[in-house]
């Protein structure tokens, strides 16, 4: 395929990813598919937080669902990200009236929940361990669609593959997400990978996964600060149009030093690929999570709206 042709599928394939992130927008932009090969010419996105922002205070009870919703909400973003693991029976999935007392809240506070996210590990050769992750995301899923979520984030895994290459492990990783994806259309939930900084290191990898798994309900979750190895910009601009949901990190990492993010710079790449979907703050930094993700979102915002 010539550089003309990738370029224009990917960008056919981030038109359709967006839509499906947002339903409601089809049939305003129907006509773009048909008549358009380029992505959209403006940029709309929403804002969310992840949970694993506050990992501690969700462990230990300190913090739920609810209060992290409220706060989500007095903040003034859109969403909240509900990972999995801080469900109290994981990786048993809740009861279904947990689900719905969320969404219940969720739509008191006027919120989304776009997200849900799960611990896969398909680096592993154990076929009986990778059998088992693939059915624990068959599982969440359906927990994803019960909450109306558009979208499940997984892992491609982490560990040793003694015996084994990162070509072997690519093959079973990839034939392990295509099964996976046929499972997210039946549910109506986008599978998408976040890349995660444990074994698919730089943007070139990460694309070969997509595209060799070659399914609109297989997606990407562009995480800014697990991009390790070379210039983190150059790095996200490449995943940028495969994109259909970003986290926004506080820190990138230049020569294997965390360096604070260039939100000017971020926003400009976003906003250059048309994305219209949902930018996810996640913290990972010591100190109030409530605090840091309250700076990270006036910064971006701040630096997307100047754009």
């Amino acid at each position: 395929m010539v550089r003309n042709e990738m370029d224009m599928d990917r960008s056919r394939r981030n038109i359709i990813r967006s839509l499906a992130l947002a339903p409601i927008g089809w049939r305003a932009y129907s006509s773009v598919l048909s008549s358009s090969s380029k992505p959209p010419t403006t940029s709309r996105v929403q804002y969310s937080v992840n949970a694993y922002s506050f990992n501690d205070a969700l462990r230990s009870g300190e913090l739920t669902f609810g209060s992290m919703m409220e706060f989500a909400a007095d903040l003034g973003l859109n969403a909240v990200d509900l990972t999995a693991y801080y469900f109290g029976n994981y990786p048993e999935v809740p009861d279904d009236k947990v689900l719905f007392d969320l969404k219940k809240k969720a739509l008191a506070l006027g919120l989304n929940i776009p997200w849900t996210g799960v611990r896969n590990n398909f680096v592993t050769p154990d076929s009986k361990v990778r059998a088992s992750d693939r059915e624990l995301i068959t599982n969440w899923l359906r927990v994803s669609a019960t909450l109306g979520a558009s979208l499940m984030r997984v892992f491609p895994g982490f560990g040793e593959h003694e015996g084994f290459s990162r070509a072997q492990v690519k093959e079973w990783m990839v034939a392990d997400f295509k099964q996976c994806a046929k499972k997210a259309e039946e549910h109506g939930v986008i599978l998408a990978m976040q890349h995660h900084n444990d074994f698919l290191y730089r943007a070139a990898e990460v694309i070969y996964i997509l595209e060799r798994v070659d399914s609109e309900w297989f997606g990407l979750v562009l995480d800014i600060g697990s991009l390790r190895q070379g210039d983190p910009y150059t790095e996200i601009e490449e995943l940028a149009p495969y994109a259909d949901y970003w986290f926004i990190k506080e820190f990138v990492y230049i020569n294997g030093v965390a360096t604070p993010v260039d939100m000017q710079r971020l926003a400009a790449i976003i906003k250059a690929v048309g994305y219209r979907g949902y930018l996810s703050f996640e913290s990972l930094s010591a100190g109030d999570p409530q605090q840091i993700v309250t700076s990270m979102f006036k910064d971006f915002r701040a630096a997307y709206e100047r754009l």
